[in-house]
């Protein structure tokens, strides 16, 4: 997702196999804690940058030319796009830039009948988590919201089918929807 050739490549191998494109998901992410600002290398920052910011409009631009009215694109940001991590401070800056992506791109593409959305969970176990937390941070990985636990992806995935769905959302673009474990608000 680094690198536009890689993006093209993937959306060219998809049309081959598939024969068409109706739905982008953008999903990929990187992240890694670090104690402050100070301690973020601008090697993590552009990697981190790169991979959740740069790669969304990398595949994007490569997958508009395949989109028809009617497609649709997803992208996943994150509860802390919206509030922010003290631990996560990159990651967290490029989750918003996603947030905003997406109402742009939104509005951008609404005219070619293409709808764009997001979907924002909050914590998800995912082999994401034990590879770039710390120990103490994984074993309380989402005790914080109502439900004292994270999600399982498959409790995210109908989100996903959900903006897949014309027949379900062809009205919705632009939003950003959060998935929270029983919290009722984003901030």
């Amino acid at each position: 997702m680094r690198s536009r050739e890689f993006c093209e490549h993937a959306i060219q191998k998809t049309v081959k196999e598939f024969g068409s494109l109706d739905i982008l998901v953008n999903n990929a992410a990187y992240q890694n804690e670090c104690e402050d600002l100070e301690s973020i290398t601008d090697e993590q920052l552009e990697r981190t940058f790169h991979t959740n910011i740069f790669g969304y409009f990398c595949m994007v631009r490569a997958a508009l030319k395949h989109l028809e009215r009617g497609s649709c694109i997803i992208n996943t940001g994150s509860i802390t796009g919206l509030r922010g991590s003290d631990h996560l401070i990159d990651y967290s800056a490029t989750k918003g830039a996603i947030h905003a992506f997406t109402k742009a791109l939104a509005q951008n593409l609404a005219e070619k009948g293409i709808r764009v959305n997001c979907v924002a969970p909050g914590p998800v176990w995912t082999p994401l988590i034990p590879a770039t937390e710390s120990t103490e941070t994984v074993v309380k990985h989402g005790e914080k919201n109502p439900l004292k636990r994270p999600a399982q992806p498959e409790e995210i995935a109908p989100a996903f089918v959900f903006f897949a769905a014309n027949s379900d959302s062809s009205f919705i673009t632009g939003e950003v929807l959060t998935i929270l474990g029983g919290e009722i608000t984003a901030a």
